[in-house]
């Protein structure tokens, strides 16, 4: 008789809610699918700073979210400050080089574009499942 992996081994963003912030649309759809196969809701994806901030400040719950450093030519910084306030984790996506991030996110993991989508989604699992780690 086989065993079959446990739920939340085969959906490990099950019930999470991660929010999705990238400008570029196709792979805004790419991480909002990744996340969905891991079975996440997803909130977003958002293209700009503003809906960002509006989503962040709609009172849902977020379980961590996926960032990319630049929007539309303005950084990311003031929600990934907001998150962190909040200790809601996160990572951070660019296409840029790493001495673009500001100092005080030293201790955010940065994917470089182009992303390895599957290993984002765990690597986010494994950010809610140990924020310090």
């Amino acid at each position: 008789m086989a065993i079959s992996p446990r739920s939340d081994q085969r959906e490990p963003l099950s019930g999470r809610r991660i929010f999705v912030v990238e400008d570029e649309y196709f792979l805004a759809d790419d991480i909002g699918k990744a996340c969905r196969a891991l079975g996440a809701d997803v909130a977003g994806p958002v293209g700009d700073l503003a809906d960002a901030l509006r989503i962040l400040h709609d009172g849902s719950i977020l379980d961590a979210a996926v960032l990319d450093v630049n929007i539309r030519s303005e950084m990311i910084f003031p929600v990934a400050r907001e998150l962190k306030a909040r200790n809601i984790p996160f990572l951070f996506t660019t296409g840029y080089d790493k001495v673009t991030i500001s100092p005080e996110f030293h201790d955010v993991l940065i994917l470089e574009k182009p992303i390895d989508l599957p290993a984002m989604a765990h690597r986010l699992a494994a950010l809610i499942a140990d924020p310090q780690g």
